[in-house]
C-alpha cells in the first residue's frame, strides 16, 4: 500500500515553483512609476521655488529687524546714538550696529556684525541711526526693501521703521 504521490506541477522540484511564485515589478511597471514621479516633480517645483524664496526674504527681514531692535535698545540702554550701517558694498555685504566709545570719542563700539547676503538684495537708506531717546534721527522714516529671487519666483519684504524708531517687518510696501 505504498503509494508514491506525485506533485500536480507535472515532476516540477519544490524550489522551482517557489522562483515561480515570488512577485516583482516588471520593466514596464518600473518606468510607469518614474514618468509618474517625473511628472509629479515638475509640478511641484514652483511651488518649492517660491517656498524657498519667501524663506529667504523672511529670514533677512527678520535680522535686519532684530539689528535694528538691538541699535534701539543699545541708544536707550548706554544714553548714546546708535549706527547700523551697511559694510563697503552696501546692505547685501552685510551691516554692522555700533556705539560711540565712551572712554574714546574717535573709537566705536560694534556690537552686531552681520555677514553677506547670498540670493538676496536689500534697499535701504544708507545708515539708521538711534538717538539716545529710541527715536530715529531725521524726518524720513527709514525703509528697507528685501527681495529673495528663487528660479522665476521672487518675494519681497519690507522692514519699516516709523519716526519714533519702532521697526516692523511687513508683506507690503512701506508708506
Amino acid at each position: 500500500m505504498n503509494r508514491s504521490i506525485e506533485s500536480s506541477s507535472g515532476g516540477r522540484s519544490n524550489n522551482a515553483r517557489a522562483r515561480s511564485s515570488i512577485a516583482g515589478f516588471t520593466v514596464v511597471e518600473m518606468m510607469a512609476v518614474v514618468a509618474i514621479v517625473a511628472i509629479m516633480a515638475t509640478i511641484a517645483a514652483p511651488s518649492f521655488s517660491q517656498l524657498i524664496a519667501s524663506q529667504r526674504a523672511s529670514a533677512i527681514a527678520t535680522d535686519l529687524f532684530v539689528a535694528l531692535i538691538d541699535s534701539r535698545s543699545e541708544a536707550i540702554k548706554r544714553n548714546v546714538d546708535s549706527t547700523t550701517a551697511p559694510k563697503a558694498g552696501g546692505w547685501k555685504a552685510g551691516w554692522q550696529t555700533s556705539v560711540q566709545d565712551p572712554n574714546n570719542a574717535a573709537a566705536t563700539i560694534v556690537f552686531e556684525d552681520h555677514p553677506a547676503i547670498t540670493g538676496v538684495a536689500i534697499t535701504g537708506p544708507d545708515v539708521v541711526v538711534y538717538q539716545s531717546s529710541g527715536r530715529v534721527q531725521g524726518n524720513v522714516a527709514p525703509c528697507f526693501a528685501v527681495t529673495a529671487t528663487q528660479g522665476s519666483a521672487v518675494v519681497q519684504r519690507w522692514v519699516a521703521v516709523d519716526l519714533s524708531g519702532r521697526p516692523l517687518v511687513r508683506m507690503s510696501t512701506c508708506g
